[in-house]
């Protein structure tokens, strides 16, 4: 949604590219977005545009002379670099050594690390949580591990739902087992597939029944691992089993 990408693409609604006209890209590409530039890129070029975008990145940072400058202006006492990645990190606490300051008064921490400083001291002397915080709709940082593990299965494998109905004196069975598939395989050219599943559930159904097991849970428990085991060797996918009894 950034302008120059409306641009290439030809919707945005003020300003057109015209054969002859001239982009100069004033940046490098962000590390991973490569991809996402070079389709902007060519699709200026196939516009008609002329696009420069070698060599016109001027860094917003401090050059190495310029950090040598502040470091010979404000003769620190201590030194704590940051931003950027680790290697960049290191070299400056070695530029900053470089400088006169004593290796032990140049440290390297990381996001959370809690470090005391004052005349005598200056030392990481604990830690602090600093990790992302998670936004979902009205809700922050209420997305725990579990939730966002039970996305991803969803996101790559589907999810597989039995509907089953049972009497609740007997336990047996009175509708169902209904095998319903959302984003694991297409229900029309999978009918066979799905078949079977039924037959899988109506066994583990019975196989519990006859040992007397009523405890729903149980039930469910077994429905989901003897199916998801027959799904696997037969599609080598895992998807979310999700067994539901209904009582009557």
């Amino acid at each position: 949604m950034a302008v120059l990408s409306r641009i290439a693409a030809s919707i945005h609604n003020k300003i057109k590219i015209r054969p002859g006209d001239v982009v100069i890209f004033s940046s490098s590409p962000i590390p991973g977005n490569e991809k996402a530039v070079y389709r902007v890129i060519n699709e200026l070029e196939q516009k008609g545009a002329k696009v420069i975008y070698h060599d016109a990145h001027v860094s917003g940072h401090a050059c190495q002379e310029e950090l040598k400058l502040i470091y010979a202006l404000t003769k620190p006492r201590y030194a704590i670099p940051v931003h950027g990645e680790y290697r960049h990190l290191k070299r400056h606490a070695e530029l900053a050594i470089e400088m006169g300051i004593p290796k032990e008064r140049v440290k390297l921490i990381k996001c959370g690390d809690v470090l005391s400083v004052s005349q005598d001291t200056f030392d990481v002397t604990g830690s602090v949580p600093a990790q992302g915080v998670l936004v979902d709709g009205l809700g922050v940082g209420d997305v725990g591990n579990i939730v966002l593990r039970d996305r991803q299965h969803l996101s790559e494998n589907g999810l597989i739902v039995v509907a089953l109905t049972l009497e609740h004196s007997s336990n047996q069975l009175l509708a169902g087992p209904d095998i319903i598939s959302r984003g694991f395989v297409y229900v029309r050219e999978s009918e066979s597939l799905l078949e079977d599943c039924r037959m899988v559930v109506e066994e583990t159904l019975d196989e519990c029944l006859a040992r007397g097991t009523a405890d729903w849970s149980r039930i469910k428990g077994k429905i989901r691992d003897e199916l998801g085991e027959f799904l696997w060797k037969r599609t080598k996918r895992s998807p979310m089993i999700l067994p539901i009894i209904s009582e009557v």
